[in-house]
Protein backbone atom coordinates (compact mmCIF):
# COMPACT_ATOMS: atom_id res chain seq x y z
CA UNK A 1 0.00 0.00 0.00
CA UNK A 2 1.32 3.27 -0.78
CA UNK A 3 1.30 6.08 1.94
CA UNK A 4 1.06 9.32 0.68
CA UNK A 5 2.43 12.08 2.34
CA UNK A 6 4.64 10.59 4.69
CA UNK A 7 6.97 13.68 4.57
CA UNK A 8 3.56 14.55 7.21
CA UNK A 9 4.81 12.04 9.71
CA UNK A 10 8.67 12.35 9.37
CA UNK A 11 7.56 16.35 10.50
CA UNK A 12 5.89 15.20 13.11
CA UNK A 13 8.46 13.17 14.37
CA UNK A 14 11.16 15.48 14.65
CA UNK A 15 8.98 17.74 17.22
CA UNK A 16 7.85 14.33 18.86
CA UNK A 17 10.37 12.06 18.64
CA UNK A 18 9.07 9.69 21.46
CA UNK A 19 7.18 8.72 18.92
CA UNK A 20 9.08 8.33 16.27
CA UNK A 21 9.46 3.86 16.55
CA UNK A 22 5.90 3.68 17.05
CA UNK A 23 5.16 6.00 13.33
CA UNK A 24 7.94 3.65 11.64
CA UNK A 25 6.55 0.65 12.81
CA UNK A 26 3.17 1.32 11.43
CA UNK A 27 4.54 3.03 8.15
CA UNK A 28 6.00 -0.44 7.78
CA UNK A 29 3.48 -2.74 8.21
CA UNK A 30 0.93 -0.39 6.10
CA UNK A 31 3.74 -0.21 3.44
CA UNK A 32 3.75 -4.05 3.14
CA UNK A 33 0.13 -4.69 3.33
CA UNK A 34 -2.57 -5.22 1.04
CA UNK A 35 -5.31 -4.66 2.67
CA UNK A 36 -8.89 -4.58 0.61
CA UNK A 37 -11.19 -3.26 3.49
CA UNK A 38 -11.71 -1.18 6.97
CA UNK A 39 -12.40 -4.99 8.51
CA UNK A 40 -9.15 -6.59 6.61
CA UNK A 41 -7.01 -3.80 8.57
CA UNK A 42 -8.36 -4.17 11.89
CA UNK A 43 -7.63 -7.37 11.88
CA UNK A 44 -3.76 -6.37 11.85
CA UNK A 45 -4.40 -3.03 14.71
CA UNK A 46 -7.74 -3.92 16.46
CA UNK A 47 -8.14 -1.01 18.61
CA UNK A 48 -8.57 1.83 15.33
CA UNK A 49 -11.51 3.41 15.34
CA UNK A 50 -13.19 3.15 11.75
CA UNK A 51 -15.00 6.52 10.58
CA UNK A 52 -17.13 7.20 7.67
CA UNK A 53 -15.01 7.22 4.08
CA UNK A 54 -12.68 4.90 4.76
CA UNK A 55 -10.96 6.87 7.46
CA UNK A 56 -9.43 4.98 10.34
CA UNK A 57 -8.08 6.48 13.94
CA UNK A 58 -4.73 4.99 15.00
CA UNK A 59 -3.67 5.52 18.25
CA UNK A 60 0.01 5.85 18.64
CA UNK A 61 2.24 5.33 21.20
CA UNK A 62 -0.18 4.40 24.17
CA UNK A 63 -2.85 6.74 22.65
CA UNK A 64 -0.74 9.24 23.34
CA UNK A 65 -0.49 10.53 19.68
CA UNK A 66 -3.53 10.04 17.41
CA UNK A 67 -3.37 9.43 13.31
CA UNK A 68 -6.01 9.70 10.63
CA UNK A 69 -5.87 8.21 7.41
CA UNK A 70 -7.99 8.17 4.73
CA UNK A 71 -7.63 4.89 2.80
CA UNK A 72 -8.77 4.29 -0.71
CA UNK A 73 -8.43 0.27 -0.52
CA UNK A 74 -9.11 -0.24 -4.36
CA UNK A 75 -6.19 2.22 -5.02
CA UNK A 76 -4.15 0.84 -2.30
CA UNK A 77 -3.30 4.33 -1.16
CA UNK A 78 -3.28 5.39 2.15
CA UNK A 79 -3.57 9.30 2.94
CA UNK A 80 -2.33 11.20 6.01
CA UNK A 81 -4.85 13.43 6.89
CA UNK A 82 -3.95 14.06 10.88
CA UNK A 83 -1.13 13.29 13.00
CA UNK A 84 -1.59 15.00 16.73
CA UNK A 85 -1.17 14.67 20.29
CA UNK A 86 -4.79 13.70 21.90
CA UNK A 87 -6.04 16.97 23.04
CA UNK A 88 -4.88 18.56 19.66
CA UNK A 89 -7.37 15.20 17.90
CA UNK A 90 -10.25 16.71 20.15
CA UNK A 91 -10.43 19.91 18.70
CA UNK A 92 -10.61 18.65 15.16
CA UNK A 93 -13.37 16.44 12.54
CA UNK A 94 -11.37 13.78 11.91
CA UNK A 95 -14.70 12.65 9.59
CA UNK A 96 -13.88 16.07 7.39
CA UNK A 97 -9.77 16.68 7.80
Amino acid sequence: MHVVKLKTLQLFWLSHTDCKQALLTWFKIIKHSTFKSADDLKSVFPYVSILNQNRIVFNIKGNNYRLVVKFNFNEARAYIRFIGTHSEYNKINANTI
